[in-house]
């Protein structure tokens, strides 16, 4: 699971010291074009076995990854942007447009990494999932949604894609409940804290449930009756590496286009799925899809 879906926005995560692992007294990595300074977050058990398998990749291409590990998410954009690193992989498009925004910032995405989709749960009776499939739910059904703007809006794109609503915005643009045009099941969505969604399950026809809550209530994946689809509306949750604006100009375009292409393997990909337990999908073009 990857640290991003604490909370899907990022916003009111806990600040933390910053843990240098790469940066050392006479370190030129900075000038050394087969050297590439990679900013992520601190490693866990579901990214550490995909770095260190792109890590030895990169090797076998001729190319050193050297870590900086981050455990605040406001420092790797700055870090990047101070030319402290040379990319990061912690963010997703959402995070990374909203930083440029707030800090007069030009960073870009270099490359798409994995999206860590989120799921429309059937609700239980007992321990039983009331419906198989999405298009079982009944006319006046109760379905659950986090009520923090941000998640909100992303389970009501959810919604739009299994067919069940129609929305006045899309892609980018934040939605709330005022802006469904159609709800021809007459659902009751009902707004509730991301943290208690997951207990609503056996009070409601179905629940969106954030993946880190899904985990830790121990719901069962296999009681999912939707789950989000890559499009429009979901591109700005796809986790990227970012980079600076001139990149490909750089002295260390080909070390990172060397990055890029050991990491969008087939290879990674599945270890991806693996490592999360399945809750992460490989989602660049070209990715196995299953």
């Amino acid at each position: 699971m990857t640290l991003l879906k604490k909370v899907l926005g990022i916003a009111g995560l806990a600040v933390a010291s910053t843990v240098v692992l790469a940066a050392c007294s006479g370190d030129n990595s900075a000038d050394d074009k087969d050297v590439v300074r990679v900013g992520i977050m601190t490693k866990t058990d579901a990214t550490e076995p995909i770095w260190d398998r792109v890590e030895e990749l990169a090797e076998k291409k001729g190319i050193e990854l050297k870590f900086t590990e981050f455990t605040d998410y406001t420092q790797p954009n700055k870090a990047l942007k101070n030319g402290e690193i040379d990319v990061n992989a912690f963010q997703h498009y959402n995070f990374l447009n909203d930083w440029n925004k707030k800090n007069d910032g030009d960073l870009v995405a270099a490359a798409d990494t994995l999206l860590s989709p989120i799921n429309l749960f059937s609700g239980l009776d007992g321990k039983k999932a009331k419906y198989k499939d999405v298009k079982d739910l009944p006319k006046g059904a109760t379905i659950s949604v986090p009520n923090d703007p941000t998640n909100e809006s992303r389970a009501l794109y959810v919604l739009q894609s299994a067919g069940l609503i129609k929305l006045s915005k899309s892609g980018e643009e934040v939605a709330t409940l005022d802006d469904i045009t159609s709800n021809s099941k007459d659902l009751n969505i009902k707004e509730i804290a991301a943290d208690q969604s997951a207990s609503t399950l056996t009070s409601v026809d179905a629940a969106i449930i954030n993946n880190n809550y899904a985990v830790d209530a121990g719901v069962d994946y296999g009681t999912s009756i939707f789950t989000e689809e890559k499009n429009d509306s979901s591109k700005q949750w796809i986790n990227i590496i970012a980079a600076q604006k001139d990149w490909k100009k750089s002295d260390k375009a080909d070390a990172i286009k060397t990055l890029i292409d050991v990491y969008q393997t087939d290879e990674v990909a599945k270890i991806i799925k693996k490592a999360s337990k399945g809750t992460d999908i490989a989602i660049w073009e070209g990715a196995p899809k299953n």
